[in-house]
């Protein structure tokens, strides 16, 4: 269950006190199967076990793991742009007339509600965690609209959840291109294989994407020279988490390093016991990261109103 990407907000200590009702208040907003005339539905799933007896919620500490589901009928344009074309084309040979715009408006509908019953279905989840003590929402995605739609499924379970984004009082962008530049990494902190430079000069500035590079090299030092700064940057946290951390302070890519993973037991009696062993290990190491990004970048926990 180790996620793979990070997208973060943070809430306030009153917030996290209104949190200890999640679980209740997920159980009206339980996914349920998409009907025959929707094109999807969102909801909450079971993050660990499967079927309606199965909790919506799984604590570990003060951290709670959660699960927004979807399910997304696939009926593609094209497929219905081409069936309406064949019907007006049809209209148009058998009772020599043109298709006015709101009859055309209409066949589109009317072809709607008889495709979307026979559609597929496509399944989806997003896990996300709720850290009360720190006041971290950590999302699995790297996509600003994944994360702002689960965002928007929790404040219509709760009625409420000022979650906001990160405000950093330090620049990303200008800290990590001291980083590389410089060699400045805070301590703990190390480069890892992959850089993404930019010219921020304009939109369509050169960029320059290296991957399994030596970022200490000489050509990432000449792109430097040149102006460029970084937005993308691959680090490794203690020799224990590697991640690539954005300008936009998204983590993605990361990965537990084999020195974490072997700290897991393999004497776990059942998949679900697996899976808590899981959690309990990554919320711990993220505790630790997360902490130092807050320090790093200045990112500072709203205040109660």
């Amino acid at each position: 269950m180790f996620f793979r990407n990070l997208t973060l907000f943070r809430f306030s200590p009153a917030v996290a006190e209104d949190l200890s009702r999640l679980d209740e208040a997920l159980g009206e907003h339980r996914l349920r199967p998409c009907g025959p005339l929707e094109l999807f539905t969102k909801g909450f799933v079971p993050p660990i076990g499967r079927g309606e007896e199965a909790a919506l919620t799984h604590a570990v500490k003060h951290c709670t793991w959660v699960s927004v589901g979807g399910e997304d009928k696939l009926l593609p344009a094209a497929v219905v742009n081409d069936e309406l074309y064949r019907r007006v084309q049809k209209i148009a040979e058998e009772e020599g007339r043109k298709v006015g715009g709101r009859e055309r408006k209409r066949m589109k509908e009317d072809l709607l509600n008889e495709l979307l019953p026979r559609a597929f279905v496509r399944s989806s989840r997003m896990s996300a965690y709720v850290d009360r003590q720190h006041g971290w929402l950590v999302l699995d995605t790297s996509s600003r609209k994944s994360a702002e739609n689960a965002l928007t499924q929790m404040r219509e379970a709760l009625g409420s959840f000022p979650a906001v984004p990160l405000a950093p009082e330090e620049g990303p962008r200008v800290l990590m291109t001291d980083w590389l530049a410089n060699g400045t990494l805070p301590a703990g902190l190390t480069l890892g294989d992959e850089v993404e430079l930019r010219d921020p000069g304009s939109n369509t500035g050169a960029i320059a994407r290296c991957r399994r590079q030596d970022l200490e090299s000489e050509e990432i030092k000449e792109h430097l020279r040149n102006g460029k700064q970084v937005f993308q940057l691959g680090l490794v946290f203690d020799d224990r988490i590697s991640f690539v951390l954005g300008e936009d302070l998204v983590l993605r890519k990361l990965k537990l390093l084999d020195v974490v993973t072997d700290e897991l037991a393999d004497s776990a009696p059942d998949a679900a016991a697996e899976l808590d062993a899981r959690f309990a290990l990554f919320t711990l190491e993220l505790e630790r990261l997360l902490g130092k990004l807050e320090e790093w970048f200045g990112l500072p926990r709203p205040k109660d109103a």
